[in-house]
């Protein structure tokens, strides 16, 4: 199956489509930049909506995003679930920083990988896991309530 990412102003792309935007883009403007990857999902109905976003943040000057949605059927428990989240998130980063290694640019933006887990509430206790499991695949981890990339951008497509 395809891999398919969403632009709101570009609409449908491949993920060599959108990695081309994110290097137009850097291209055309000054940075500094911050690249972050995040994912959330959501239960219902015997399913388990994924999203994961990649925001190229401008600093100080906005930025573009996309994102792109897989479905799964049935229902994971909670850990499994934010596991998988970080995994997702994991594996466009890894890619998209391969690709981008590949490409003659100023300046490589900055990549953190934004969980939906935080030092409050029922994520408190994985926090340290995922955080390990993203430091040790050599990306940086933001957790809440500075994870925008999936509490906010991919929050907004699940």
């Amino acid at each position: 199956m395809k891999e398919i990412f969403y632009s709101p102003t570009k609409g449908t792309l491949s993920f060599e489509e959108m990695v081309n935007l994110i290097v137009d883009y850097i291209s055309r403007n000054g940075g500094p930049y911050r690249l972050i990857i995040g994912t959330d999902s959501s239960e219902s109905e015997g399913e388990t909506i994924f999203v994961t976003a990649v925001v190229l943040y401008r600093v100080g000057k906005g930025g573009i995003y996309f994102y792109k949605r897989m479905r799964d059927e049935g229902k994971h428990g909670f850990k499994k679930r934010i596991f998988y989240e970080t995994h997702l998130s994991l594996d466009v980063a890894s890619r998209i920083s391969y690709a981008l290694s590949k490409v003659d640019l100023e300046e490589i933006p900055h990549l953190e990988i934004h969980l939906d887990v935080g030092e409050e509430g029922r994520t408190k206790e994985i926090v340290a896991s995922v955080i390990s499991y993203v430091s040790g695949n050599g990306f940086e981890a933001k957790i809440k309530p500075e994870s925008f990339g999936a509490t906010k951008v991919a929050d907004k497509y699940v």
